[in-house]
């Protein structure tokens, strides 16, 4: 399967969000991101209000001391707050289905950025966490290219990005409203997905 329109629909698994996101956090200081999405650039909310958003998707434990990234109106990364936990939190945009608030560890950001620039695989070495605590919004669990289903609500839930087979896992393949099972599957991006509270 390829990716060569990789949307993130993140898991939220709404994989859109965070593909688009991540991976602008990862080249955002020398380069901006695509031109159709610039996370909460569109929003007039105040940076407290936005950086409460990101908060709002990680554990507190891992909120209270992550850094807190958005993109301004030209798609370039502004720090609204530094950390020092190795976790980056990002408001997302609540008007636009599939970019929704997360936190995300450098091997998510890894795995984000990768999948962003359509490599074939993601690269991270390690298995990254991908938090969405406040819920999310996306198209599909199983194509993250779809951009025209209905929106699918999805109630707060953690990732762990790493390259997960159903058949070795003996997880699902398909959205769960409890529990865990893989999205993507079949796919170089496919991870496991978790309902609920870690």
């Amino acid at each position: 399967m390829k990716f060569t329109k990789l949307r993130l629909t993140l898991l939220t698994c709404t994989a859109a969000v965070p593909l688009l996101i991540a991976g602008t956090l990862l080249n955002g200081a020398a380069q901006t991101t695509p031109s159709d999405h610039n996370a909460s650039a569109g929003s007039d909310d105040s940076t407290q209000v936005k950086i409460a958003r990101a908060m709002s998707a990680g554990p507190t434990e891992v909120a209270k001391a992550a850094r807190i990234v958005d993109t301004d109106a030209q798609g370039k990364m502004v720090v609204l707050r530094e950390g020092n936990n190795g976790f980056t939190c990002m408001p997302g945009n609540p008007k636009v289905v599939g970019e929704p608030p997360m936190c995300v560890d450098a091997a998510s950001m890894q795995w984000f950025a990768d999948a962003k620039a359509h490599k074939p695989k993601p690269t991270n070495t390690v298995p990254g966490i991908t938090y969405m605590l406040a819920g999310a919004s996306q198209r599909s669990d199983s194509d993250p290219n779809d951009t025209t289903s209905m929106p699918i609500d999805v109630g707060p839930h953690w990732m762990i990005m790493w390259p997960f087979d159903p058949k070795t896992t003996g997880l699902p393949t398909t959205h769960k409203s409890t529990g865990a099972y893989i999205m993507w599957a079949g796919s170089p991006y496919a991870h496991m997905h978790i309902m609920g509270r870690p």
